[in-house]
């Protein structure tokens, strides 16, 4: 246990237990945001060497940051806050990371219980203060020198780091109650005052006090496996298959290797979304791999494409509605595989659900399957039938920022995505290409809010060059975000794409409203976000065209520090284009 002779007092002891427990488990960093009744976990975090600290001002940034760190690390990250609504503002992170099986581990300070309804200062009830939005839930104990008091700390600690890491990952809560004194202070040791500790105490107690060599309760983790009547029946309909489908959802876990070796055997082509891990590597060398489909699966266009036989679906629902309604209409066996057993497939047309480890059924099937291989001249033709129209298309369209954005990210890259219509265009523009591009977004919950904080977190865990794909508003929800690049040592280059409120709205029927269309759903906000690099301290440029992007872009990701690039757009005119550019597909494959 990290600390300097005898904890002065309880809540000091409490607080190093449950941290060292923590870091034990697994936890290697920590974002805290500051507050009294959270010093004993604050100092506790400090002072521990194995856990990496990093500091921040405002709650929901701060849990937005874990949450990024923690989707590019693919390793639970802590959360330490005082009591109160500070609290409160994790939950819209701790959402995310409960849709998109984020592990975090939220660590709220509370009152002791004789405080909570008394009408005390800062005292909110605290208890399963997010729902069944986390995986485990426990209100830890009031700190006390008991030995079997604090062992069953240790055990909770390694419980909820379990539940945050399992088959199912997402976010758990403890909650964590303290008595003054808060600070390292000495206390007299009982019966003179309840809140010390005896100086002998950790050396007659070393199992409570300082724990074992590893996790007090180490837990074994396994990867579900089908049984073989499952994959015997699914290898014999393969291998009947004419045309075998790969659909790859957005994942929280990387089956890229499997799911390749699977697609090679299979002789399927796999559509691949963005955030799914396969569209970019080198394997799309090896597969045919399509990122197009948004462009162009169109009722028109697929009336005369024979149907699939067999569609492996992995990962959650699809960023893209049009393969999402394509695969709603195809005569098709639909296998979704989901080792939490979730239902991820908001059409109600799939035919299996698989209970199984993505990645191990994929290596099951490939050993089994046998065929010569499936024929989709179609896709093909309609991959390259969209690419070229979109090569075509020199308007500084917002979906071509998107596409270059992708095609000259460094390799290796971090892209982060936020919501809206800058995941759409990268899904729709953002071609495959053989680089290392890890390309993340918050699709859990696909909200706009902590969209940078987020991207930041992604950052601080990979030494990659990292970029960041926004919006107007969403830039303007997480403006206090910024403040991580200098308090956690991040650079970034942001791209920022203005079209001065909603575009994404010109998607939907209230377009034709106006109004209310303009001042309640567009919501112009004329806001300069120029003033943002003083603020912030980075440099801020705004550019006109793709070619003038194109040179910003470049010499910001070669250079040091963080560059926002902001491109002005009219998002009526965006949205004009890509309805042009997808008419332009439709009648050449029709």
């Amino acid at each position: 246990m990290t600390g300097d002779g005898p904890a002065p007092n309880r809540a000091t002891l409490h607080a190093r237990v449950l941290v060292d427990e923590l870091a034990k488990a697994g936890v290697s960093s920590v974002c805290v945001a500051p507050g009294s009744r959270s010093t004993p976990l604050t100092v506790a975090f400090d002072a521990h060497e194995g856990v990496t600290t990093f500091s921040h001002l405002d709650e929901r940034s701060a849990a937005f940051f874990a949450l990024g760190r923690a989707k590019r690390l693919g390793d639970p990250v802590a959360l330490v806050c005082t009591s109160g609504t500070a609290a409160a503002n994790f939950h819209p992170a701790v959402i995310e990371a409960a849709q998109s099986r984020v592990p975090l581990v939220a660590l709220t300070a509370d009152r002791p219980p004789e405080l909570r309804d008394s009408g005390a200062n800062q005292t909110i009830d605290q208890e399963k203060l997010y729902g069944d939005a986390v995986r485990y839930y426990a209100d830890l104990p009031e700190p006390a020198v008991e030995a079997r008091k604090l062992r069953s700390v240790r055990v909770t600690a390694d419980r909820a780091v379990a539940a945050a890491t399992g088959t199912h990952p997402g976010p758990v809560h403890l909650n964590v109650p303290f008595a003054k004194p808060l600070e390292p202070t000495e206390a007299p040791a009982p019966p003179e005052s309840p809140h010390g500790v005896p100086e002998t105490w950790e050396r007659e107690h070393p199992l409570a006090a300082r724990g074992r060599d590893g996790p007090f309760v180490a837990t074994a983790q396994g990867r579900l496996t089908p049984d073989e009547a499952t994959v015997a029946d699914l290898a014999a309909a393969i291998t009947r298959a004419e045309r075998a489908l790969v659909v790859a959802g957005p994942t929280d876990r990387d089956y890229a290797d499997e799911l390749v070796g699977f697609a090679e055997a299979a002789g399927a082509p796999i559509l691949a979304d963005p955030l799914s891990g396969l569209r970019y590597g080198p394997h799309v060398d090896a597969v045919p791999v399509y990122g197009g489909y948004d462009g162009y699966l169109h009722p028109e266009v697929t009336a005369s494409w024979p149907d699939p036989d067999v569609v492996l679906r992995v990962g959650a629902s699809p960023t893209s509605k049009p393969l999402r309604t394509y695969l709603a209409r195809v005569d098709a066996r639909q296998v979704v595989v989901d080792p939490a057993g979730e239902w991820r497939e908001a059409t109600f047309t799939a035919t299996d659900l698989v209970v199984a480890d993505p990645g191990v059924l994929a290596d099951a099937l490939a050993a089994r399957v046998e065929t010569g291989g499936a024929d989709w001249p179609e896709l093909a033709e309609a991959e390259r039938v969209h690419a070229e129209e979109v090569a075509a298309t020199d308007d500084a369209f917002e979906g071509g920022i998107a596409r270059r954005v992708v095609a000259d990210a460094p390799d290796p890259a971090t892209l982060f995505v936020s919501n809206s219509m800058p995941v759409r265009d990268v899904d729709r523009y953002g071609a495959p290409r053989t680089g290392d591009l890890t390309v993340l977004g918050n699709r859990g919950a696909s909200g706009i809010d902590g969209v940078t904080s987020s991207a930041l977190g992604a950052g601080s865990a990979a030494d990659d060059p990292l970029v960041l794909l926004t919006g107007d508003l969403a830039y303007y929800h997480d403006s206090n975000g910024l403040l991580a690049l200098e308090r956690c040592g991040v650079d970034a280059t942001v791209v920022l794409v203005n079209n001065d409120g909603g575009g994404i709205f010109h998607m939907l029927p209230i377009e034709a409203f106006d109004p209310p269309f303009e001042g309640q759903f567009k919501t112009p906000h004329g806001l300069d976000f120029a003033p943002t690099a003083d603020l912030y301290g980075f440099d801020f440029v705004r550019v006109d065209g793709l070619g003038d992007f194109a040179a910003a872009y470049a010499a910001s990701v070669e250079s040091d520090g963080t560059q926002v690039i902001e491109v002005s757009s009219d998002a009526e005119a965006s949205h004009r284009t890509r309805e042009a550019i997808a008419e332009r597909v439709r009648e050449r494959l029709t």
